[in-house]
């Protein structure tokens, strides 16, 4: 099968590899839809990387767990990381923080497998997702990093209509949280520098987008807010002054999370203002998918303008080289031709 190598800085290349097998609670997914998160920075970076590259994927049971539940020719969205799936944090669908995380390689007996930049992959049934009939593989696929990380922000922090509600960091991930935000009927300002994501971000339905770069950003927001403050607050930027920034935004009695690893906030401050600050790293999909399948539905024409790119696998350079420039939406690879025509 093909499967997508870093080879040096700026540099990688289709590779022919042994194809994975299913193997005990492991099954073998055809990979439809591979949203393009992080990765770029490795590309960028130019470490030699090519047995676990991405983390996300939507695809179709090619051939069931032997252990498993979920039968061959189901579409499915992978969820990312291998935990042990025994331990109190797997099974409470926290997954993504196991400490004693599985190598499928130990399990299949064959190295490839872990990527979802290839045509197939391998992952423990539980931690696949069957997908609804009236969801599509290029929708459902956004319920990874498009929307995920946000989504369980915004499932903790109960966003609904009377909040509004702020994000930083406008990227992808940011985005897919101007989506989670919208659907629920709050009211949504971004922090964005990029004036194609700010441009974007209003299209999705944020009422207003500020520069996190002035100086009077804080002073914007609360007057923006009633001179309060946001009611709650997303940090999706990974900026090392975010945090500090979205915690002065938002107000008295707030509350605040993190998907971003930006810098440090002042335990002072989180004290004076009484900010509940918490971070999410992925959602639970063995207690929300149902929250989730809702917010894909309600979300479908916004999903459409998130993805704003889709490449082929043999293209994954230019999508990479798109990412950089920063003049895009989510931008999904099809390793075998559009999965919805």
């Amino acid at each position: 099968m093909k499967n997508v190598a870093i080879t040096g800085p700026r540099t990688c290349e289709l590779r022919e590899v042994a194809e994975p097998r299913a193997a005990g609670d492991y099954a073998l997914i055809d990979i439809k839809v591979v949203p393009i998160c992080t990765e770029f920075h490795q590309y960028q970076e130019g470490h030699p990387w090519w047995r676990d590259l991405g983390h996300e994927a939507a695809g179709v049971v090619r051939e069931a767990a032997p252990n498993g539940r979920i039968p061959a020719g189901t579409r499915v969205v992978v969820m990312p990381q291998n935990g042990c799936g025994v331990c109190d944090l797997c099974r409470e669908g926290d997954h993504c923080r196991c400490t004693s995380p599985r190598d499928p390689a130990a399990i299949t007996g064959v190295e490839t497998g872990r990527a979802c930049y290839a045509e197939r992959m391998v992952q423990q049934d539980w931690l696949l997702l069957p997908l609804p009939d009236d969801i599509s593989l290029r929708h459902g696929s956004m319920a990874g990093c498009g929307l995920g990380p946000t989504f369980a922000a915004a499932q903790a922090m109960a966003v609904g209509r009377m909040d509004t509600l702020l994000i930083s960091g406008l990227g992808p991930v940011g985005l897919g949280g101007v989506i989670n935000g919208v659907v629920r009927g709050a009211r949504v300002i971004g922090l964005e520098s990029s004036p194609y994501r700010a441009a974007l971000a209003k299209e999705l339905g944020a009422q207003a987008v500020l520069d996190p770069r002035d100086p009077d950003v804080v002073q914007q927001v609360r007057a923006l807010t009633g001179g309060e403050g946001a009611d709650k607050s997303i940090e999706c930027s990974s900026a090392e002054a975010a945090p500090a920034t979205l915690l002065q935004a938002t107000r008295v009695r707030g509350q605040m999370a993190s998907v971003g690893w930006g810098g440090p906030v002042r335990m002072a401050d989180v004290v004076r203002r009484g900010v509940t600050v918490r971070g999410f790293w992925h959602w639970n999909h063995l207690q929300d998918s149902a929250a989730m399948f809702w917010t894909i539905r309600q979300a479908r024409p916004l999903l459409d303008r998130l993805i704003t790119h889709a490449f082929p696998l043999d293209r994954v350079q230019d999508a990479w080289e798109l990412q950089r420039t920063g003049q895009c939406g989510k931008v999904v690879l099809l390793p075998d031709g559009d999965p919805d025509a």
